[in-house]
């Protein structure tokens, strides 16, 4: 017995200091994590008219995607800050490194699993074409017609995962860090095709005063936006993940996007045209 006293007097001082270590290494119940109030949320900046840049705030993302991102944030309670974040290329970035919380539309792709989760289910379908000048005739009904011939699109867009990895095995495209460069480049005769998405690029045209462009049919793909947030988000919790999805499902069978889509058409328009 008085061995086993005396080996509880020397582990005593030791055992105190362990659990003094301990208590600021592990997470105390009393401080937990606060709810999630306020969302940074960013998207592809020439994406009409889904998502774009206010001309009275540059900083500020508009457009179909953030109304709906509004309407989610009132749902929950919480704020959202729609913000510009760069370039497509570079919004990914930020989401990437967690300096957005959020992505208000977005193709899946499985890389981007990597950095992102999704929510379902997706808020708006698009259809992405291919866009040529009149003057050139175009032999297009599949994929493999494009071989041959110089393409061009904005850095870091996804068309579809089959998409993706046959144009990264067969077809020989250019990026650039903008739609408006795109459609210069194709206007210009150096590039003999063009890939976006149908909406934002008749947008992008109308707003431009590019004449001589015309799409071609067949679809390259029918893709879905969805919104998705950052694994490095601080709002990333189970708990938050589902209350997102909830609601973005109540609003997409209530088919609010399809009004969205059509006022943010007619605001585009006009700011255009001034």
């Amino acid at each position: 017995m008085a061995e086993s006293g005396t080996t509880r007097r020397r582990l005593g001082p030791l055992l105190g200091t362990l659990c003094l270590a301990l208590s600021f290494c592990l997470p105390s119940t009393s401080t937990a994590a606060e709810p999630c109030k306020h969302l940074i949320v960013t998207g592809n900046p020439e994406y009409p008219p889904y998502l774009w840049r206010d001309p009275s705030d540059e900083s500020r993302l508009i457009g179909a995607n953030a109304d709906l991102m509004q309407l989610v944030a009132k749902e929950l309670g919480i704020t959202v800050e729609m913000r510009y974040g760069g370039p497509w290329g570079r919004v990914q970035e930020e989401v990437r490194a967690g300096r957005a919380d959020m992505i208000a539309g977005a193709f899946f792709t499985l890389p981007r699993l990597e950095y992102m989760d999704y929510f379902y289910p997706p808020f708006r379908d698009t259809r992405s074409v291919i866009w040529t000048r009149e003057s050139q005739r175009i032999k297009y009904s599949k994929w493999a017609d494009l071989s041959g011939l110089q393409g061009v699109t904005v850095i870091n867009n996804s068309f579809g995962e089959d998409f993706d990895r046959f144009a990264k095995a067969s077809l020989k495209i250019t990026t650039v860090p903008s739609l408006e460069q795109a459609l210069k480049i194709l206007q210009s005769a150096r590039a003999d095709y063009l890939i976006y998405e149908e909406d934002p690029g008749l947008a992008y045209v109308a707003k431009l005063g590019i004449g001589g462009l015309r799409t071609v049919s067949p679809s390259i793909s029918n893709e879905s936006l969805f919104f998705t947030m950052s694994h490095k988000s601080a709002c990333n919790s189970g708990e938050m993940r589902g209350r997102l999805s909830r609601v973005i499902y109540q609003l997409h069978k209530q088919a609010v996007m399809n009004k969205l889509v059509a006022t943010n058409l007619q605001l585009w328009r006009q700011q255009s045209s001034k």
